[in-house]
């Protein structure tokens, strides 16, 4: 009898748990001016660039320090803000920011929240024009204005707290490892959905802002020979495989009026600028 009522006891516990989190979560929600999409989000776009300044410099730190070139941060840094008001971008609140980080093995490039957006120097002495870097950003710039970071957020609150649930219910830490599990993986799926969007937006934001969005595919395919082909399978990765990236980039350069075909006289990247076709790769 004590250990039937102690389950009970566990199981109203639990509920409870699980109620909150979910009321939480669904109670927190809002539309996307840019996109359109219904967001559950708990935190406002001023907290977002405050977590983006406040975690910069140790982004900055873990990549091996800003890239010293000051000529190459300024280029950067301009063709972002570029891109950021010609085009739809122009319209959020954030403070955007582009840094260009020193690590040469790491090809990379990423967002915080907020708009703290940095490429490595590994992935830009990889690309071979300026359309391509504006590619690279402006999928970045996507990711701040899809407000994605913001929205893991909240699905890792959501997960956290139906795992507590499930471990007070469960009266052990294994129940709660595998509802954990379970949460990682709805995730994850989230994430390759976001990569997708961002792909989407940053064809959008290159149109407007005068680029060609056929150098975006081009970015995949590097980003493809860099990983040596060995990406894992697309339901193992935050990432969607690259044919899935192409063919989505593809149906976009046709949603946002792209030219039907590449542009033959891509915009050639300043010679300071380490490139492909400059001789520092």
């Amino acid at each position: 009898m004590r250990r039937s009522n102690g389950f009970k006891l566990r199981l109203i516990i639990g509920l409870v748990i699980a109620a909150f989190a979910l009321f939480k979560y669904y109670s927190s929600s809002s539309v996307n001016e840019i996109t359109g999409e219904k967001q559950h989000i708990n935190i406002t776009p001023e907290q977002e660039i405050r977590l983006g300044l406040d975690g910069r410099d140790y982004m900055i730190q873990e990549s091996g320090g800003l890239y010293q070139d000051a000529e190459v941060q300024q280029y950067i840094d301009l063709l972002g803000r570029k891109i950021v008001e010609n085009s739809d971008a122009s319209k959020t609140p954030y403070q955007y920011e582009f840094h260009v980080l020193a690590d040469p093995n790491q090809v990379n490039a990423f967002a915080m929240p907020g708009g703290q957006i940095f490429i490595t120097v590994g992935l830009l002495k990889r690309l071979e024009s300026e359309d391509q870097v504006a590619g690279v950003l402006g999928h970045e710039i996507g990711h701040v204005v899809g407000r994605h970071s913001a929205e893991q957020m909240a699905k890792q609150d959501l997960t956290q707290g139906l795992a507590g649930a499930a471990g007070v219910v469960g009266g052990d830490m294994s129940s709660a490892q595998y509802a954990q599990m379970i949460g990682n993986m709805v995730n994850m799926k989230y994430g390759r959905e976001d990569e997708l969007e961002s792909d989407e937006l940053g064809v959008r934001f290159m149109v407007q802002s005068g680029y060609d969005p056929h150098a975006l595919i081009r970015v995949m395919e590097i980003l493809d020979e860099a990983s040596g082909g060995q990406a894992p399978p697309e339901f193992q990765s935050t990432h969607p495989s690259p044919e899935n990236r192409v063919q989505r980039i593809k149906e976009a350069i046709e949603k946002y009026g792209g030219s039907a075909t590449p542009n033959t006289n891509s915009n050639k990247l300043p010679s300071k600028v380490p490139s492909n076709t400059s001789g520092d790769y």
